[in-house]
């Protein structure tokens, strides 16, 4: 791993279990300040498990996760607070206007008047989403709706923003925009924890490239730049070639994100 600055997130030999299934198995990385880190899988690697323990949804006895210099176990609020989260569910209230559903989650953090009022223009100014700050959530189409909840997960000013397939049921040209807006972000000095199976969510060139971590059957792989990750190879051949999954629906799929890259 090249990339220097302070650990804003710390993740060491952490495993998890449903039963008898072994969802991760001795998971460790560190995130970087300012840098854009895609944790990329395919469907059922753990990506989605590996973020609730993140966020505290789950707990496990086995690993540690430190969280801007806070131990999660140990003080999970104040570990909690340095955190901006996007789950892949959406999580709006589509009856209320934009401006209502984020000076509902201010409150939610104790912050109120002109300090949540600043905030909320800044985080909805940096989506380009503050032209509709008035209109009803449920006007909004699904890029939108997204912005939106990045836009909400910033008000706090966290340390790392945690997203959990993202653009998931995005057309291409919503889901580009979300992707290009939060490199943006990473590009402005935030730490970006981005979980996706999709490749073409991931710069690949040497002077742009982004962070990978490949976790596959709940276990990593690999984790380093993706212009070194991907070799001489495209990173859609790469990551089939590591994870060795590869189906029809499989093949079908990272094809067609890489044409339209292209």
């Amino acid at each position: 791993m090249s990339r220097t600055g302070m650990n804003t997130l710390e993740v060491s030999d952490l495993s998890y279990r449903y039963g008898e299934k072994q969802a991760l198995k001795d998971v460790s990385f560190r995130l970087h300040e300012g840098h854009f880190t895609a944790l990329l899988g395919p469907n059922g690697a753990g990506k989605s498990t590996l973020f609730a323990l993140l966020t505290r949804l789950f707990v496990s006895d086995q690993g540690r996760i430190n969280i801007a210099g806070h131990d999660l176990a140990r003080s999970p609020r104040a570990a909690l607070s340095k955190i901006g989260v996007v789950f892949q569910q959406p999580t709006l209230d589509l009856d209320m206007s934009v401006m209502m559903n984020m000076r509902y989650f201010a409150a939610l953090h104790g912050i109120k008047g002109r300090d949540a009022a600043r905030r909320i223009d800044q985080a909805l100014e940096r989506l380009d989403m503050r032209e509709r700050a008035g209109e009803r959530v449920r006007s909004l189409n699904g890029g939108h709706r997204r912005r939106m909840e990045i836009a909400r997960a910033l008000l706090h000013e966290p340390a790392v923003l945690m997203l959990d397939e993202a653009t998931v049921g995005l057309d291409f040209k919503s889901r580009r925009a979300i992707v290009d807006h939060v490199h943006d972000l990473a590009d402005a000095g935030l730490t970006v924890f981005w979980a996706t199976h999709l490749v073409d969510e991931i710069r690949t060139e040497d002077a742009d490239s982004d962070d990978v971590i490949v976790l596959h059957q709940g276990r990593v792989l690999a984790h380093e730049p993706a212009a070194d990750l991907r070799g001489t190879q495209s990173l859609a051949d790469r990551f089939m070639e590591m994870t060795d999954t590869e189906s029809p629906a499989d093949a079908e799929t990272i094809e067609s994100s890489a044409e339209a890259l292209t």
